[in-house]
């Protein structure tokens, strides 16, 4: 089935895992939402990007003036704002906007967040104050590596650059200052296949979407049911079936 990327989040529609019974293990100190705290004071505001159906924003984010959260998809945002009036939660609100036509005011924001989802740093650092925060957490090219090898196909599987370096060197071009980057490395364990097979479904690590270029259009390809029962033979334990992960974070000032 060819699918646009929007039209998939917006049929998705939500962004939580929480049906989904797995393990992490962390090997890197440094974690997304404790650098957000960290550089989070009572009278910041934020701007979180890609914020989907608003779960890490509502349940994660730290106390202050005002979250903003946006995703170009309107289902994702309807999503999110019957999230927050569950929530009632009164600094945060949520509207569409598409990460790459960004329409905030310039020099307005504390700190810009964004976690897995595409952005434009030029368009960040105008809509930051001067001393204000880019946080961001992605989906490296190696993610799930030896699953995407066993299906020779994924998420940036023939891309010739590394995500992590592309953001990395966006940021640095943008005119950002004190620019960090730092692998992440997690190991995953499903309880089931089933809940393997639950996250192959919701999210594209097997689909062929590069991120040097911009596919308007791509095939969502079936998971071949041989090839997935292989992987779950030779990658399961006592602790589940393991995913390797590998991830990475930037942390950069204006």
């Amino acid at each position: 089935m060819k699918i646009n990327e929007h039209d998939y989040y917006s049929q998705l529609a939500n962004w939580s895992f929480d049906e989904i019974n797995y393990t992490s293990e962390n090997f890197t100190n440094w974690v997304y939402e404790d650098e957000i705290k960290k550089h989070a004071k009572k009278d910041s505001k934020i701007l979180d990007l890609g914020t989907a159906a608003g779960e890490k924003v509502l349940k994660q984010f730290p106390e202050c003036a005002e979250i903003l959260g946006t995703d170009f998809s309107e289902e994702m945002i309807k999503a999110a704002n019957k999230n927050l009036k569950e929530q009632g939660r009164k600094n945060i609100s949520f509207r569409v906007m598409n990460n790459l036509e960004m329409d905030t005011p310039d020099s307005y924001f504390d700190i810009v967040t964004a976690r897995h989802t595409v952005i434009d740093p030029k368009q960040i650092y105008k809509t930051l104050k001067s001393g204000g925060y880019l946080i961001i957490r992605g989906v490296d090219q190696l993610d799930c590596w030896s699953l995407k090898k066993m299906f020779n196909r994924g998420q940036a599987f023939y891309d010739k650059k590394p995500i992590s370096l592309l953001d990395y060197e966006a940021v640095l071009n943008a005119g950002f200052k004190d620019v960090e980057l730092i692998p992440l490395h997690v190991i995953e364990y499903y309880k089931t296949k089933d809940d393997l097979y639950a996250l192959l479904l919701k999210v594209p690590i097997l689909d062929n979407l590069s991120e040097l270029e911009q596919n308007e259009e791509y095939e969502r390809i079936p998971i071949e049911k041989d090839i997935f029962e292989q992987y779950v033979a030779e990658n399961t334990n006592e602790k589940g079936i393991k995913l390797i992960r590998r991830y990475y974070g930037i942390i950069a000032r204006k």
